[in-house]
């Protein structure tokens, strides 16, 4: 992780919820190469993270992530030459994980969504499981306006969320949205006046629950999305069979019939 001086993203964990903030707020969180390294890093950190149950990102100052600082990135390693020599690492390369990583968490991912959230930031907040905007979000898959196609894990996002219609015409376009418009079209889940309160109080909610189930059913989604009917349902069942009688399992059944909150054993 890079020194304090140059932080670019922060983590607080309270309550099994981790909640992770976007901290270049003079920028609009524009993605750098040391906010790629600290996104990266930190969704690294909560995949070992024992405890953590649930996961919230958004961004510190007037927007979540207005995308990539082109300048910034071509001005760090080589120019033209490092981004590709970026582009084309392993799978998923450099760009791709910083918003695959939270597709890859074992926990739910809560983004919270207001101001900018533009090109790459909209792509890392595509890798959320639930995003919750400002009905004033402005948002853009933009990457058409600088002659590319966007290239952070999209293909595994935003065509499973709307229309491939939707999708490429989006994409086409390069065209803001806001976040209402977003609501309607499924890029993302609702709207809310304050999605950081709004995501938060979801965070708590999942947090109540058996962290092994809400995992299992994270995993039963996310593998099953497009898969053939015979596979999927035979990870139905082969999570079913592992969630049955198991202690955290046996524990929401008592606390259903008592009434009390039930104490789980984390992961």
């Amino acid at each position: 992780m890079s020194t304090s001086s140059e932080q670019r993203v922060s983590v607080e964990v309270t309550d099994h919820v981790a909640v992770v903030t976007l901290t270049r707020p003079d920028k609009h969180n524009a993605l750098d190469v040391a906010m790629f390294d600290q996104i990266i890093g930190t969704a690294d950190r909560l995949a070992a993270e024992s405890g953590v149950r649930a996961v919230v990102l958004h961004g510190a100052g007037p927007s979540f992530c207005s995308g990539l600082d082109v300048v910034s990135i071509m001005s760090a390693g080589n120019g033209l030459d490092g981004l590709v020599v970026r582009v084309r690492g392993e799978v998923p390369n450099w760009f791709q994980r910083a918003a695959h990583a939270w597709i890859e968490l074992p926990m739910p991912v809560i983004v919270a969504l207001h101001g900018n959230c533009f090109g790459g930031g909209l792509q890392i907040a595509l890798g959320a499981d639930i995003r919750i905007a400002a009905p004033d979000t402005r948002l853009s898959v933009m990457e058409v306006r600088w002659g590319l196609v966007p290239d952070m894990s999209i293909s595994r996002t935003l065509p499973r969320l709307v229309g491939i219609d939707v999708a490429k015409e989006l994409t086409f376009t390069g065209r803001v949205f806001d976040g209402v418009e977003a609501s309607r079209l499924g890029v993302v889940t609702r709207v809310a006046d304050d999605p950081l309160l709004a995501a938060r109080e979801l965070a708590a909610e999942i947090a109540q629950r058996s962290p092994d189930a809400v995992r299992a059913a994270k995993r039963l989604y996310d593998e099953s999305w497009t898969g053939e009917a015979q596979r999927t349902l035979a990870l139905e069942a082969e999570l079913q069979l592992g969630l049955i009688g198991s202690p955290n399992q046996l524990a929401a059944v008592a606390a259903g019939f008592s009434s009390e909150p039930a104490e789980f054993v984390d992961p």
